[in-house]
């Protein structure tokens, strides 16, 4: 399936492709992508079934959202690039560290949920919910969760989250309802920085930790005061650590 997606940077330049929150269409990386194009080909992209990508009925799985992405790096005649992901884009992440390494070197994964299925229910619920009275139904809930009550400029974060097609929203709750990546993070063997923020109550720090202790060699980093999404909310610590990571 042919994803939506911008390329930015040089184009001989080594190439990153950042993949997005649950909800979230590939201009939530604004605050990142001026400074990882100086020195990157940043490869932004939809989720299927969010933005400018085909909305297919689901339900999705996470092979299915993994395999769009080594089909886009295909597309773009890339043989290794490097991954950054939040969120679902981080349990995408995590899916292709350990089923595509070949053509990754590296890794962030950013608040990664590692075994969404433990929660199924919730899962399923919350995409009967978003079928039923349209992705208005989660959004204020959903924005609760992604920021501190301080952090106040989350008026296009909203947008998007209104503007996400209701099945490709709901499709994808359903595949985060049937992934359990951790039975293989063992196996991974790319660099890995991991990043959770202390007051994530969507992943939280708990679930996170862990993996560093999983994913052999992996780099772990607790952002202080911050919620779930942090590249958007607190991207003067986030995009030097990606910097730091991925050069």
């Amino acid at each position: 399936m042919q994803l939506n997606y911008e390329v930015t940077g040089s184009d001989d330049a080594p190439v990153v492709l950042l993949g997005s929150s649950l909800g979230a269409t590939q201009a939530m990386w604004a605050p990142q992508l001026e400074v990882l194009a100086q020195r990157f080909r940043v490869v932004t992209f939809d989720h299927r079934g969010h933005g400018g990508s085909e909305v297919p009925l689901g339900p999705y799985t996470i092979e299915d959202l993994g395999g769009d992405v080594v089909e886009l790096l295909n597309t773009l005649l890339v043989e290794q690039a490097s991954y950054v992901g939040i969120s679902l884009g981080g349990a995408v992440g995590l899916w292709l560290a350990q089923n595509a390494p070949d053509r990754f070197n590296r890794f962030a994964l950013i608040c990664p949920p590692a075994n969404p299925a433990e929660n199924k229910q919730m899962w399923a619920d919350r995409a009967a919910q978003v079928r039923a009275e349209g992705t208005q139904a989660i959004t204020d809930a959903t924005l609760g969760r992604w920021f501190l009550p301080e952090f106040t400029a989350t008026a296009p974060v909203r947008q998007m989250l209104l503007d996400s097609p209701d099945e490709g929203y709901a499709a994808c709750c359903e595949a985060l309802g049937s992934t359990n990546l951790l039975p293989g993070l063992s196996d991974i063997t790319a660099p890995v920085l991991l990043v959770t923020a202390e007051s994530d109550t969507s992943i939280p720090p708990e679930t996170v930790v862990p993996l560093a202790g999983q994913i052999p060699g992996a780099h772990l980093e607790i952002i202080e005061n911050a919620a779930h999404l942090v590249t958007y909310s607190h991207p003067e610590i986030i995009n030097p650590l990606l910097l730091t990571h991925l050069t």
